[in-house]
């Protein structure tokens, strides 16, 4: 047993009237307490329910982050000429809606903007769609990639992927935990926000409650990060609404210096006010292998309304329109197609299941 983990426990746990919060250091520590098994497993499920009840601070979320940076991995930085966009995305997946987030990293690499993503396998505790699989359906397997090889692939093809078990196995363990609890703990809101990159980077984020919105600004502002967008996106992720206006906050400009929040309305640029629901991830990796082939429907709506925004807020589009107009040139023209036919040839197929298809690159 740790004691000086017990004491960290007993301030989180007291209640509301003992109860406290921990200081950035503090919650530092207890992370790496728990990721390195320094405390017994009863203190580890009793911290992150005592924190879940609890709540936690935009300061214990810059703690945690330290902890993760300090024992996780970390991509490099190679000269692209911008800074890497990190894609925060609940890892327990999704179960209602489509995702798109694998169109959008792929259409941002296509125009020379780095994207790194990072998550698991199906994880507690919803058990949805991961992104992992949706890649394997695409042709591109992260699974087996060791960490200097995912460096590789991301230099050669301006898209990395982290993924957990192999490149932060510490991790493992508290999947367990948050299997066994049925709740989510703060780490995994932690987890939105964390960036494995050594570079300059712009963090991208969904969220769901308003009060998260505010604990990533502050932790966010304690880790340095100036440039950040945080997006009330579908189940949580950073995919942008089409049944409602997309609630954005953007990170305060040079000019500015405020932070800027943002409402779009899809009906406003041409969009029906439709999200597409999720089927098998059969049916997912088809829609998405026609998208890519340039053919219209519902899910190509989707990336368009994607693709457009994240165009313009990256910096490769000076507004919208001209957001919308470059992503339906990229994804008709064939050249998303091409990025994942080159980022397939980069990683190994391994056992997936699914085979890329062959884009008609020349229509």
């Amino acid at each position: 047993m740790s004691n000086v983990f017990r004491e960290l426990l007993k301030k989180v746990g007291s209640g509301n009237h003992t109860g406290e919060n921990l200081t950035r250091a503090e919650a530092a520590s207890a992370t790496k307490m728990m990721l390195l098994g320094e405390a017994t497993p009863a203190q580890i499920g009793a911290f992150l329910i005592a924190h879940r009840i609890k709540r936690p601070t935009g300061e214990e979320l810059a703690g945690m982050l330290d902890a993760y940076d300090e024992l996780g991995p970390k991509l490099q930085p190679f000269d692209s000429g911008r800074p890497a966009i990190a894609l925060g995305i609940p890892y327990d997946g999704r179960t209602r809606t489509a995702p798109i987030s694998p169109v959008t990293a792929l259409l941002l690499a296509a125009v020379g903007q780095p994207v790194i993503m990072h998550g698991g396998d199906r994880l507690p505790t919803k058990y949805g769609l991961p992104l992992i699989d949706i890649w394997q359906g695409l042709g591109v397997d992260w699974t087996t990639l060791p960490l200097a090889k995912t460096q590789q692939v991301f230099e050669q093809t301006g898209i990395g992927f982290i993924y957990l078990p192999q490149h932060f196995p510490l991790t493992t363990s508290i999947w367990e935990y948050r299997d066994q609890l049925g709740k989510r703990p703060p780490l995994a809101t932690m987890e939105l926000i964390w960036c494995p990159y050594a570079g300059d980077a712009h963090v991208i984020t969904g969220f769901v409650h308003p009060p998260t919105e505010g604990m990533f600004k502050i932790a966010l502002g304690l880790r340095g990060i100036t440039k950040f967008t945080l997006v009330k996106g579908l189940e949580g992720s950073c995919d942008l609404p089409r049944d409602r206006t997309a609630i954005i906050t953007l990170s305060p400009s040079v000019a500015s210096q405020e932070v800027e929040r943002l409402h779009l309305v899809p009906r406003d640029y041409g969009f029906t006010t439709k999200n597409v629901p999720l089927g098998t991830t059969e049916e997912l990796v088809a829609d998405i292998q026609d998208v890519l082939a340039g053919k219209p429907g519902e899910l190509m709506q989707t990336a368009l309304w994607n693709g457009g925004f994240y165009l313009w807020r990256s910096g490769i589009c000076s507004d919208m329109p001209e957001g919308l107009a470059k992503a339906e040139e990229l994804l008709t023209n064939g050249t998303v197609a091409a990025k994942l036919q080159e980022l397939s040839q980069s990683t190994p197929l391994g056992n997936s299941k699914f085979k890329i298809q062959n884009y008609n690159l020349h229509k």
